[in-house]
């Protein structure tokens, strides 16, 4: 079993999270049970299914994981945007989370190209 708080990945999607829960508390409160709560919920879903993965005993499974978080990344930034598009919420928060999904983006194909080798 991995630490899985020691891997930057889950850190990165920690602070996703963590951003996005900030994020949607600036939303009109019209849409705080519409994209907020699909954005909250995709966006848990990265540093969990890390976490998860990195208790699986085969690098496949532990690869499964982490294309499940990789998904839920996609599905984020799309989420984001949409809401950016809409002009829900904070501009700034916004822009700094998909930077940061970006950047997560990248090192979880980095990861589990790691984990095929």
């Amino acid at each position: 079993m991995r630490n899985f708080k020691e891997l930057k990945i889950w850190q990165k999607g920690f602070d996703i999270a963590v951003n996005s829960f900030k994020l949607v508390n600036t939303f009109p409160k019209e849409e705080r049970f519409g994209i907020s709560s699909q954005i909250t919920r995709a966006a848990v879903s990265i540093p969990s299914n890390i976490a998860e993965g990195s208790s699986r005993k085969s690098e496949k499974d532990y690869h499964r994981f982490l294309e499940v978080s990789l998904g839920s990344s996609f599905e984020v930034e799309t989420q984001l945007l949409i809401a950016a598009a809409a002009k829900f919420g904070n501009e700034e928060i916004c822009n700094e989370i998909l930077k940061d999904i970006d950047e997560e983006q990248k090192m979880l194909m980095s990861f589990m190209n790691k984990l095929n080798n």
